[in-house]
């Protein structure tokens, strides 16, 4: 889409809803809403994940946005900036009344059923600015593995009391489900962004994601100790980047307790190893281990040479949503294959850790999410050459909205999260062993005339269905050892699926198990999840100057790439490949 035409369209929409939507937000309650006709032309709005408790158009309270959309405008900075186009609330009245169902395991025989799912908030025409308290004192969140008996104690009342608030006020917006469903809301596409019919708003996959998130965890954090009474109670984390954490947390893996989850993958529960990298045919725990750590310090280290290599793309009002290959290398890290660990494979939909519009309805999704915001903390720290700052207003203004602990609905932007300390909490410390985890040099680089022998080139392979490993002959812009990266470009994928698939270069041993190799290039990893279309378009780039140190490149001009699909490969549909001169990445 066209920059300059979506902020034209901004600027224009954001001055006519200064007056008009501050009448038509007052007055929502006593005039149904049309459906939703906008849609962009040939995009289907079909999904397997519905935000309607009816399926029509009239108002449901629990099917208005988790934020003030036009309302916003008469607030914000955009009628006084033409070219500012940060990421808005979404509009209250625009809840996609799409009626569709998912299957899910219910009851002591596990029967599948079709159910409704709903996960639009509750709605309040009351709002405003959030106001960050004065903190004199850090909350400590400790690790999940290390988590005292009395810190435990005081989560599982709270956790109960959040639960309770499902039965006895089920549209109270501090209850388990209601906050569940905030991830549900932001994350899988019920919802246009303000000023752009037919385009999601998606916070994954791009610079939303890291302060979204903190946000997120900030108010559900306050929310459970308002519930208890106690303003210090702060979220454990699931240390799942040291050895020590690398298995599910006792604490939530208790079926008496209300920390537990039943939709979780029974195979990986305790004393199972976390595996990163979700190749199921490693059994060794050693060898898990070891790639856990390399993956960790590829995501952290090796693979970030700007700040949104690691925090994610831009985007910006108008943007469509970005694929999964656009987030940052956490994101779509470490993040991503916790999810896809936990996720029940029972469930079509890898439900409920394995799928957005589910993943907050397991407890251990926040402790998740704590560690994934600890990266944050902890990359901040890391020294570098670049800079750690995005210096954007677009970003800096982006903007969602919250229920606090007092039930009141308020705004909050991605500058006051930046620094954690702000919102009055730190990390109990934990070893970062991933930090030395970079492979060791090959004494030796690869012979590419034999390896190279029988091989095809890149352009006799693509366009590739994924179905099986696949070896080629990739030309390199400049010889030896450069400042470059791999590009996978046109990664159609199907929506529905779980993916993953790994590559490789000049991979002489054809290791694919072993992740902690200087051969090992990254991965692409996919969650299933619902836009508006079946399939995403992806384009997948690796940075390659920390490789060809690893892999002691000799003086040629060309390297063999593998390709070594892990999940769902025949979802996957590769368009080409090709070796650039490196820039930075937007």
């Amino acid at each position: 889409m066209n920059t300059a035409f979506i902020k034209t369209c901004l600027h224009t929409y954001v001055n006519h809803q200064t007056m008009a939507s501050l009448q038509s937000s007052f007055t929502l309650l006593s005039s149904a809403p049309k459906p939703r006709s906008s849609r962009l032309p040939g995009r289907s709005h079909s999904s397997q994940i519905s935000c309607s408790g009816d399926g029509g158009g009239g108002i449901d309270r629990r099917n208005i946005l988790l934020g003030l959309g036009g309302l916003y405008g008469a607030g914000s900075s955009l009628g006084r900036q033409a070219e500012a186009a940060p990421i808005l609330p979404p509009d209250l009245s625009t809840c996609d009344p799409t009626g569709a169902t998912t299957t899910r395991r219910v009851g002591d025989k596990q029967e599948v059923v079709k159910l409704d799912v709903n996960c639009c908030p509750p709605f309040t025409d009351k709002q405003g600015d959030y106001k960050l308290p004065v903190f004199t004192k850090l909350r400590r969140r400790q690790s999940a593995h290390r988590l005292s008996p009395a810190n435990l104690a005081k989560y599982k009342k709270a956790m109960a009391k959040m639960r309770e608030l499902d039965v006895t006020d089920p549209d109270d917006p501090r209850g388990f489900t209601q906050q569940a469903n905030i991830h549900c809301a932001y994350c899988n596409g019920p919802y246009d962004q303000v000023g752009f019919p037919g385009i999601d708003l998606q916070v994954h996959n791009s610079w939303t994601f890291f302060p979204f998130h903190r946000w997120y965890l900030y108010f559900y954090e306050r929310i459970l100790g308002e519930l208890i009474g106690d303003p210090t109670f702060a979220l454990p984390y699931w240390n799942w980047d040291n050895p020590r954490g690398m298995s599910m947390p006792l604490a939530f893996d208790d079926p008496s307790s209300p920390l537990y989850d039943e939709d979780r993958n029974q195979d990986h529960r305790r004393p199972a190893v976390v595996d990163l990298a979700l190749n199921s045919g490693i059994t060794d725990p050693v060898q898990l281990i070891s790639n856990n750590l390399a993956l960790m310090y590829k995501e952290m280290v090796s693979d970030v040479e700007t700040a949104v290599d690691f925090l994610g793309t831009e985007y910006r009002a108008g943007d469509d949503p970005h694929a999964f290959a656009l987030g940052g290398t956490s994101e779509r890290g470490s993040h991503t294959g916790i999810h896809a660990w936990v996720g029940d494979p029972r469930n079509d939909l890898k439900e409920d850790m394995g799928n957005f519009y589910s993943a907050g309805r397991d407890p251990m999704f926040y402790s998740h999410h704590a560690n994934v915001d600890r990266m944050w903390t902890i990359w901040d720290k890391i020294p570098a050459s670049y800079s750690k700052k995005i210096d954007d207003d677009d970003f800096k203004n982006s903007s969602f909205m919250f229920y606090d602990e007092k039930k009141n609905l308020v705004r909050v932007k991605v500058s006051d999260c930046l620094d954690h300390r702000k919102l009055g909490y730190e990390y109990e410390y934990s070893d970062t062993p991933w930090i030395n985890s970079r492979p060791p040099q090959r004494a030796v680089p690869a012979n590419l005339k034999e390896l190279a022998k029988g091989i095809p080139t890149a352009d006799k392979v693509f366009p590739l269905k994924l179905v099986k490993t696949v070896k080629f002959l990739v030309p390199k812009p400049a010889k030896g050892k450069a400042d470059e990266a791999l590009v996978l470009e046109n990664i159609v994928t199907d929506n529905s699926k779980l993916i993953k698939f790994d590559v490789f270069i000049n991979d002489e041993d054809d290791k694919p198990d072993e992740l902690d190799r200087a051969e090992y290039v990254g991965s692409f990893t996919q969650l299933p999840h619902r836009v508006k279309g079946k399939e995403s378009v992806n384009n997948l780039r690796l940075n390659l100057r920390e490789v060809y140190e690893n892999i002691n490149i000799a003086d040629d001009d060309a390297v063999v790439i593998t390709i070594v699909p892990l999940i769902s490969g025949d979802a996957v549909t590769i368009g080409g490949i090709k070796i650039i001169r490196r820039r930075p990445r937007k």
